[in-house]
């Protein structure tokens, strides 16, 4: 008996973290929560920008580039056209370090010139926190975009096409204005 009892509580301890571990963030869902830190290793949660529509950037350092112009059309909608209103939305990005190769030193200069760029916050998921609790995937760039709620509202995984940038800056914009 002592062994079936054995046996049962060190299975258990290998299955539990298992399927605790593994979510999928799908449209509709309430985000989890996450704790994050910049360069500075300073703390942050999405609760850091309470009461704002998030466009959070999950990047593998070695797809950096991929949504440059969809970043770039969403700048330019709220620095230029003004459409946006920056008191009611925040984007900004969490580096995926556990899907490259890349030392962690080169991986903050990258995100440190991407931050200048687009004058925004980037954090480090160092362990792949976002993969297991939201399902992220792997060596990828996916741009997931939260209501003030925090319940998703759009995943986007690789390369968005230029022909989806007005549909999702309007968006943004629809949910700004909630």
């Amino acid at each position: 008996m002592k062994k079936l009892i054995f046996t049962f509580l060190l299975i258990s301890m290998f299955i539990v973290p298992l399927v605790a571990q593994t979510g999928t963030l799908e449209v509709g869902m309430k985000a989890p929560e996450w704790v994050f830190t910049d360069a500075d290793r300073k703390e942050f949660t999405m609760d850091s920008w309470a009461g704002k529509v998030l466009q959070i950037n999950y990047v593998d350092p070695d797809e950096s580039d991929l949504n440059d112009t969809f970043n770039d059309a969403v700048n330019k909608a709220a620095d230029v056209d003004k459409i946006i209103n920056r008191d009611y939305f925040k984007g900004f990005g969490i580096v995926d370090c556990k899907s490259t190769w890349k030392p962690n030193g080169l991986i903050r200069m990258i995100a440190g010139n991407k931050a200048k760029k687009y004058n925004t916050t980037i954090l480090f998921d160092y362990k792949g926190v976002l993969q297991q609790s939201w399902g992220m995937p792997k060596d990828s760039y996916t741009v997931v975009i939260l209501d003030k709620n925090r319940i998703c509202r759009a995943i986007y995984k690789g390369k968005i096409p230029e022909s989806e940038n007005q549909k999702i800056i309007q968006l943004i914009i629809d949910l700004t204005k909630e």
